[in-house]
């Protein structure tokens, strides 16, 4: 590892430092409510970046999440809930038929009682 052979001077170390300053950060003013506000970030103030709704803090943020969960695409189904879905219509066929069949001999030995 290395080690130097000499201490640093103080006046080297000043000398070397010279460039380390804080910066000021960039701010702006918030378009809706004019509030000082840091650069590409969500006004803290009134909770909108860029004239847009963002944040909790804004008037109608809540409308226009719940538009976004409508015009979310529906999720993929794997492939045993299809086979599930798949059968469970299979089963509810099957039943109306066996429905159907039942009302068909209800009608026929009525129509016979008829006769």
């Amino acid at each position: 590892m290395a080690v130097p052979k000499k201490r640093t001077g103080a006046s080297a170390q000043g000398h070397r430092r010279s460039n380390w300053k804080a910066t000021v950060p960039e701010t702006t003013t918030c378009k809706n409510c004019g509030a000082l506000v840091l650069t590409h970030t969500v006004c803290t103030e009134c909770g909108q970046y860029k004239g847009k709704v963002v944040s909790r803090k804004s008037e109608g943020f809540q409308e226009e999440a719940e538009e976004k969960k409508a015009k979310k695409a529906p999720a993929k189904k794997t492939k045993k809930a299809a086979k599930t879905e798949e059968a469970k219509i299979e089963e509810v066929k099957s039943e109306e038929t066996e429905v159907s069949a039942e009302e068909a001999k209800t009608e026929e030995s009525a129509e016979d009682k008829a006769e």
